[in-house]
């Protein structure tokens, strides 16, 4: 919204700072920031007096017994916030844009109604939504943007390839096999995340890592000289994603202030898959979705102990870890919950400092 003041710059030449994207998502991380610490603190009084708080699985570490009654739901208020900064930030008359908040909504309420039935009905949805339904929204979600993008691509001549980083002008021509591709994408991310969110401040953190890493990526694919220069896609009006994801990242910030350890409140299904999702959906639409391998590796490794401790416990009859997700594998291995998010969080930058080297080593 303030991006149209900049059509005024010749009778307020300050007012051209506006046309720069830099310059917006720097405006958009302070907002974002500043909303969450002032609104945070009064929405953890509104959450206690409905008494929407943490239900503790227990099956999950016996430490975090004491984590029960907590408030949760905090996504809902990281969910505003990312909007309202990314509305009074970013140009109305991109479709990345909407997408993205159109997205950001839908998985946002998926999340939200997740967290209600545990809240409303702990009896007979001790975990919220099933698994099976749960995953259907989110195919639903991705099945739609993939489509779109399908038929009104980012650009026109990479419409089912697929890059191939750290190899220079390598691309893998999936054809029809990438609709189904990008989806995956999509769900296993928003699902990755999900799966991560089990310690206090970790899925936060790491996430604002990842975010902050695909806003350069997004700034640059949007950037016609330095796409060609860096030899990466160059997708029209991906740009201004990186204010979306700056909004993203300043309200993450503001949310970790009160949600690292020991939390004040948990941002529940509600935030965890809308935050996944849309690190996907950023994926898909500047068409660096292998790269997120590496952005989310953290996430990946989560999803693979989760798989693998299935796998072997159904059909070996043993464990590989002592509990899955990971992080709580680490738990029980004696480290203390503060010190598991601190190293994921070092393993989360350093993971994105290699996806960033891909730029230039091709």
């Amino acid at each position: 919204m303030i991006y149209f003041l900049s059509q005024f710059r010749e009778l307020f030449s300050p007012l051209n700072l506006l046309s720069y994207i830099t310059f917006r998502a720097g405006g958009a991380i302070l907002t974002a920031l500043v909303l969450m610490l002032f609104l945070c603190p009064l929405f953890i009084a509104w959450i206690k007096k409905f008494q929407w708080t943490q239900v503790i699985r227990q099956e999950g570490p016996k430490s975090h017994h004491i984590k029960s009654g907590t408030p949760t739901m905090g996504g809902l208020l990281i969910l505003a916030v990312t909007i309202f900064s990314t509305l009074l930030w970013a140009r109305w008359d991109n479709r990345f844009i909407w997408i993205s908040l159109g997205s950001s909504l839908y998985l946002g309420m998926v999340g939200f109604l997740d967290d209600f039935l545990k809240w409303k009905d702990r009896l007979k949805y001790p975990k919220g939504l099933s698994p099976g339904g749960k995953l259907t929204a989110q195919m639903i979600l991705a099945i739609f943007v993939v489509s779109y993008l399908y038929f009104s691509p980012p650009n026109w001549e990479y419409i089912t390839r697929v890059n191939v980083p750290y190899l220079k002008n390598f691309f893998l021509n999936l054809k029809f096999w990438y609709l189904g591709f990008a989806i995956l994408i999509i769900v296993g991310s928003s699902n990755a995340v999900n799966l991560t969110d089990g310690l206090d401040g970790l899925a936060i953190g790491s996430l604002i890592i990842s975010s902050l890493t695909y806003a350069i990526f997004a700034y640059l694919a949007g950037h016609s000289k330095f796409s060609q220069y860096l030899g990466i896609v160059p997708v029209n009006g991906a740009g201004e994603l990186t204010v979306f994801l700056a909004s993203i990242v300043g309200a993450g910030l503001g949310f970790l202030w009160y949600n690292s350890y020991p939390a004040e409140i948990f941002m529940g299904d509600t935030g965890s898959l809308f935050l996944g999702g849309i690190l996907g959906i950023t994926a898909v639409i500047i068409k660096q979705e292998l790269i997120l391998i590496v952005v989310g590796g953290l996430f990946l490794a989560e999803v693979l102990s989760v798989l693998i401790q299935v796998y072997s416990f159904k059909y070996l009859k043993k464990r590989v870890f002592r509990m899955a997700p990971l992080h709580h594998h680490f738990e029980l291995l004696g480290w203390q919950e503060s010190k598991v998010t601190a190293r994921f969080w070092i393993i989360s930058i350093v993971l994105s400092l290699l996806a960033l080297s891909s730029l230039k080593i091709r």
